[in-house]
This record gives C-alpha cells, sequence and structure tokens, in this order.
C-alpha cells in the first residue's frame, strides 16, 4: 500500500467514496473519477478514451503500478489531458470486472490485476493489459508509450478504433449468450468423467491440483471429497486429506495467528501471496470441516478452530460483520509481517525453545524467503513451515511457550493494511462456514458470531420491504449495487445457519432472500442467472458467471441453495430453477468440468433425491441440540436437515414426539425411517 504522506498536493474525486481501494487513489495526480454516469457523460460529452483501471485494496501489483505510474506528475498530466480515467474495485463490482476482464483476455492478453483496459465513451473496449511497467522492459513498452500510442489513434484513426471495439463487442456478446442444450445427458458418468480429469492433475507429492502458483480452490477437493465417499473410492479420499494435511503444513497457513493465505508461488504451499481473504478462508473452514468428518482426524478440527479464531479476532467488525481481506505487504515489504530470521529469535527464545522451533519450523540462516523489495530487501527472511511433524512429547510445551512468545511480538508488528468493508457475498460465505463449525463442533461462540453476523447483514444491507439485497457497507453507508454473488451466497449461509440452530426466522429469512434473487436475476426463458439486476444502466453486457475459480459463481452457489431450499420447504420452483440452471450449463459440466466444480456439487445434489432428517422438539431444548450435533457428526452432504416450525414441507409438520421426547425421522419422499433418539443408530443409519 502506497505510504500516506503527511502533506498531499492532490486531493480527486474518490476522496468522496467508501471503497479501501477507491481511497488508496484519492491523492495520486491522476483525475480520477469513480464508475458512473459522471465520468461516461464526460468521457462523451469531450469524446475522449476511457481508462479504465480495475483493482482490489490488498493486490500487490496494484500498489506497485500506482507508485510507478499514477502517481508521476508526468504520466498524470498526460493521463488528465488525452483520458477519462475511472477506477473500480473489482471486490465491490465483480460484474463490471468480469466484463472487462473476458475482453482483455479475448485480446489475447493474460488476466489479473490490476486490470487496464481502454474503452470508448460508450464504454466498449478496445485495448487492455494487466500491469504496464513505468519504463520499457522485457521487449514490453511502457504505459506512457502505450498512453501516447493509444491516443494517437484516437486522435487520427478513431474509425478503425470504433469499428475494432464495435467486432470485439459482437464477440463478446455471442461469448456470453448461453443457451440450453437440451439433448446433453446430465447424469453420473458427467460426475465420474470430472473426478477423472481432477485426478489427472493432482499433485502426489504436495498435494492441491496442478503446479505452480498454487491455489487452494476449495470448491475442487470437496467435489473429490464428496465422490470418492460416496463412490467408495478411497484413492480420492486420500489425495484431499493429503491435500488438506499439506496445506496446513506448508507456509501457506499462518501457524502462528490462523488463517490461510490466497495462494502458493511454489508447488510445496511453502512461500506464500501473503494476502489473507475472507472467502479463501470461508471455504477452507468448510473444507476441513469435511475432512474432519470424513477422517475422524482431530488436526482437520483444529485448522478450522484456528482459521475461526483468526477472523473473529481480525476480521470481525465490533457488530459482527466480517471484514474482506488483509494485505500482503506492511511497511512496503510483502510478508514482513509474518517473516522470522534465526537472529530475532534467538534473544526471544530460552535456548530449549530456540531449538525446538528452529527444527519444528525448519527455520535456517539463510532463510527460505526471498525479499524482492527495492531499493533495500530484507535478508535471511524464513516463512514459517512444518518441518517436523512428529514432536517428542518433551518437546510439546517448549514449542507452545516459543509459539505463545512469537505471536505476542508480532503482534506488536506494524500489521498489514485491512480491507474494512463488508460485503454480502463474502459474508454470506463465511456466515455458513461459521454456522457448520457451531453444528460439527458445538463451540457456541461460533453459533453466537453466526448470529451476530446475521443480524448485521439484516441491519445494514438488507431492505426487507422490497427483498433488496445491497452488495457493500463500509463506514456506516452501503452501496446501491445488487449483485447475484450476494443473494446467492447469503441465501446459501442463512440455509447453513437455519440448520445448525432450526431456528424458523432463519428460514423466513432465507425464502425472503431467494424470492429477491429470482424476481431480479433470474433468466426465465433460458434458465440460469444473470450477474447483475435486468435494470443495470452501466453494464454494456448481461453475464451469466459460469466459472468457480478462487470463488464459485453466484450460478453454481445458487442453484445448490435452490435445490435444498427446495427439499426443505417443498417449493417447486425452486427446484425447477435450481434444475434448469444445472442444465443450463450441461455442455460446460461435460467439456470442462474442472472449471466448475462448485456445480459438479450441485449436480451431484440433484442425481438423488435429498435425505431428509427431520428433527421434532423445541430447538433450544439440551436434548434437541444433542440429536442436532448428532446429525451434523456424519458426513453425509446430500441430506437436509429441518425442524417442524416455520415455512417447511408440509409432511415434516405431521411428525410428532414421541412419549413427549425429541426424535429424528430420517426420510426420503414420504417414506421414513422408525424415529429414534438413540444417537449411535443414529449415526449408523446416517451412514
Amino acid at each position: 500500500m502506497s505510504a500516506p504522506s503527511s502533506a498531499h498536493t492532490h486531493t480527486n474525486r474518490l476522496a468522496r467514496e467508501k471503497s479501501p481501494y477507491l481511497l488508496q487513489h484519492q491523492h495520486n495526480p491522476v483525475d480520477w473519477y469513480a464508475w458512473g454516469e459522471e465520468a461516461f457523460a464526460r468521457a462523451r460529452t469531450e469524446n475522449k478514451p476511457i481508462l479504465l483501471s480495475i483493482g482490489y485494496s490488498t493486490c500487490h501489483w496494484c500498489h506497485v503500478m500506482e507508485r510507478e505510474s499514477f502517481e508521476s506528475e508526468a504520466l498524470a498530466s498526460f493521463l488528465n489531458e488525452h483520458f477519462v480515467s475511472i477506477k473500480v474495485d473489482r471486490e465491490e463490482r465483480p460484474d463490471v470486472d468480469k466484463i472487462y476482464m473476458t475482453a482483455v483476455q479475448a485480446m489475447g492478453q493474460g488476466g489479473g490485476w490490476p486490470l487496464n483496459a481502454f474503452l470508448t465513451p460508450e464504454l466498449k473496449p478496445f485495448y487492455g493489459g494487466t500491469y504496464f511497467p513505468p519504463e520499457p522492459r522485457h521487449g514490453r513498452p511502457s504505459f506512457l508509450q502505450i498512453l501516447q500510442h493509444i491516443a494517437d489513434l484516437w486522435e487520427k484513426r478513431r474509425g478503425d478504433v470504433n469499428s475494432s471495439a464495435s467486432d470485439l463487442h459482437q464477440k463478446l456478446e455471442a461469448h456470453v449468450a448461453q443457451e440450453p442444450t437440451l439433448d446433453l445427458h446430465l447424469g453420473q458418468p458427467v460426475l465420474n468423467n470430472a473426478a477423472a480429469h481432477l485426478k489427472d492433475e493432482y499433485d502426489s507429492r504436495f498435494g492441491g491440483f496442478g503446479g505452480a502458483p498454487k491455489f487452494p480452490r476449495p470448491s475442487q477437493p470437496s467435489f473429490l471429497l464428496r465422490h470418492g465417499v460416496r463412490s467408495n473410492e478411497q484413492a480420492l479420499v486420500k489425495m484431499v486429506l493429503h491435500t488438506c494435511d499439506m496445506m496446513a503444513n506448508g507456509g501457506i497457513y499462518d501457524h502462528l495467528g490462523g488463517g490461510f493465505s490466497r495462494y502458493s508461488v511454489d508447488a510445496q504451499w511453502l512461500v506464500p501471496h501473503f494476502e489473507k481473504m475472507l472467502y479463501d478462508n470461508a471455504q477452507l473452514v468448510n473444507l476441513y470441516l469435511d475432512a474432519f468428518l470424513v477422517s475422524g482426524n482431530q488436526r482437520f478440527a483444529d485448522v478450522a478452530r484456528d482459521i475461526l479464531r483468526y477472523v473473529l479476532r481480525d476480521m470481525t467488525h465490533a457488530e459482527g460483520g466480517f471484514y474482506s481481506a488483509e494485505d500482503a505487504d506492511s511497511e512496503g515489504k510483502e510478508g514482513k509481517f509474518y517473516c522470522w530470521t534465526r537472529a530475532e529469535l534467538s534473544p526471544l527464545l530460552t535456548a530449549e525453545e530456540f531449538n525446538v522451533a528452529v527444527r519444528y519450523f525448519g527455520i535456517t540462516e539463510k532463510g527460505n524467503f526471498v525479499d524482492h523489495s527495492d531499493p533495500n530487501p530484507l535478508p535471511n527472511q524464513n516463512v514459517l513451515s512444518i518441518a517436523q511433524e512428529k514432536v517428542p512429547p518433551a518437546d510439546v510445551g517448549l514449542l507452545q511457550e516459543a509459539k505463545r512468545k512469537m505471536f505476542e511480538v508480532r503482534s506488536r508488528r506494524i500489521r498489514p493494511h485491512l480491507d474494512d468493508k463488508v460485503l454480502a457475498s463474502w459474508n454470506g460465505m463465511m456466515l455458513g462456514a461459521i454456522a457448520r463449525a457451531f453444528a460439527v463442533l458445538g463451540d457456541e461462540t461460533f453459533e453466537r458470531a453466526a448470529e451476530k453476523n446475521v443480524a448485521f447483514l439484516r441491519a445494514k444491507l438488507w431492505d426487507p420491504a422490497t427483498k433488496t439485497l445491497f452488495h457493500r457497507w463500509r463506514a456506516g453507508e452501503r452501496d446501491s449495487v445488487q449483485l447475484l454473488d450476494a443473494y446467492a451466497n447469503l441465501l446459501a449461509g442463512v440455509l447453513d445457519l437455519y440448520e445448525a440452530t432450526l431456528d424458523s426466522r432463519h428460514l423466513e429469512f432465507a425464502l425472503q432472500i431467494a424470492e429477491g434473487m429470482m424476481t431480479r436475476f433470474y433468466d426465465k426463458e433460458h434458465g440460469g442467472f444473470w450477474q447483475s439486476g435486468r435494470s443495470s444502466k452501466d453494464l454494456i453486457l448481461q453475464v451469466k458467471e459460469d466459472y468457480d475459480g478462487a470463488q464459485p459463481s453466484g450460478n453454481s452457489v445458487a442453484a445448490l441453495a435452490l435445490l435444498k431450499l427446495g427439499a426443505i420447504t417443498e417449493r417447486t420452483d425452486f427446484k425447477e430453477a435450481g434444475e434448469r440452471t444445472i442444465r443450463l450449463f450441461a455442455d460446460r459440466l461435460q467439456r470442462l468440468p474442472q472449471a466448475v466444480p462448485h456445480l459438479l456439487l450441485a449436480l451431484d445434489y440433484m442425481l438423488e433425491e435429498p435425505k431428509r432428517a427431520v428433527i421434532v422438539g423445541d430447538p433450544k431444548s439440551l436434548s434437541t441440540r444433542d440429536l442436532l450435533r448428532t446429525v451434523h457428526s456424519v458426513y453425509q452432504p446430500n441430506k437436509v436437515v429441518l425442524g417442524v416450525a416455520g415455512p417447511v414441507e408440509e409432511f415434516a409438520k405431521t411428525l410428532t414426539l414421541i412419549d413427549g421426547k425429541p426424535v429424528v425421522y430420517l426420510c426420503t419422499g414420504r417414506a421414513c425411517q422408525p424415529p429414534t433418539a438413540d444417537r449411535e443408530k443414529l449415526r449408523r443409519t446416517l451412514r
């Protein structure tokens, strides 16, 4: 992050914004606009091309490009004369980002951030790329040379530019048009084929899928685990458990404070790109809970607990909202907050603690992380990872004390920048994760945090009168943006909270979110959901997102959540919308299944009648809660858990207590097993 200057010579329009990313650019000499009509009108009136620059506040290369280019008076002067410059926070507007990222990739450029695209005043892209250097480098022109070339083209060959922008626009329209492929059969072979694809990409040495850089992408192992358990392919289950072990051993995991970094720059999970994102950590909580349920290995439960401890300690607003991310950089150096040298540790620990810590974390004199920052790179840095898995019993206490001292000292370092905006989409993910952690681990801290979070989101981002969910809240203000991602992820999270507590208020809220989502985003003609509301005036394309990358797409999340909600409430409109969404992407599921792992979870769910665990009893009574814990203690992803109060399906309401005591009915369709309060019997039947 750029260092704040004590006396700013410039302040631009971004000072009025709430996004931490836009505020990082408020003192650039560039005459920035936020995305909106004010900027578009100026581009049309003055007939100037638009520079659209997209990034996010914890993006390392965005900070680099800001320092090198956007803080340069000479470059800003050229930009201000020849262009209208717009900054977008991709986390606030993933819909805008998706359109222009797709365009830049269609031009044959790699994707990534910062994303810099050049548009006509009608917002149609004609050129773009990611990071542009300040000086010509490795055969690439400098950013200023690019700007000069584009300004020259705009001046002398505007007809050609407009015509190429129109051609690209037509190609993009054709690319994003989704027609359902009715002749494709979606059955078990599609899931088998997807599992085979992922198996081929598996790294048997270090775990994970593919090579460096390595991303956790939790929906991939989640699908493989589900498929391995269902088809009794132990090899697949082992791949996932090995991956979970290797990630938790690596430097991508914060061994002192909990939580995972976004990805590892190498294949062995050792050196992370140190930024921590809420959405990664939410999905990883779910993956580690599943790994724990399947294996019984307590270590996986501990990792899930530690992630949540980190989130509740460092990433939570006092009123319960979850913040978005922490930066990779502190004091202008990547990883400085997290790394250690032997020389630092030696005076901090006793000789015995030092020897144990050095062996356990693999700390060397030379270090394992190269600081690339200029002009004074930090020498001999060590990223902590587990180099010695088996700790002798005599050393356990020494290691714990060493970790305690290291955490305490690290807590006094200058922390990386915190992106403290609260996004409905990512909060929905973390809400679901923390609710499931309560259901599986029984820690009431997690239940309280989940209840507090949903109350926060309802108060700050939900309008009950119009069933409208806004996307971002920060510093007392919400935005006016509505996105499928927000509705779908919050729907999924609130459903998880309902299944963990059986509080019918949460089921009622889930229904309202689902109805709002169907009204705004569902395509009744072809199935599937648009990424933005159809009333969005600032988008040149309507897109149905079909890629489950670091975050699952809104379509994948919506499909699975609607199938579950349909099973709990017997609402056939939800079930049908879920199924039609999956069928819309049938071609993708067959040809490129590794691109849609979360949609594979939805397909897996769709292919069989869901099992229902109906719990009859007061959800607040201890005996009912014990039964609820038991139902959640078995890995059975294709079930729903429901009570008998509120808007549940009619059949559940006919089920009764036995001898005045709470019981569980395990049902498929209208057929149920005999009701039971015997927890061991319940576990056996669920398995």
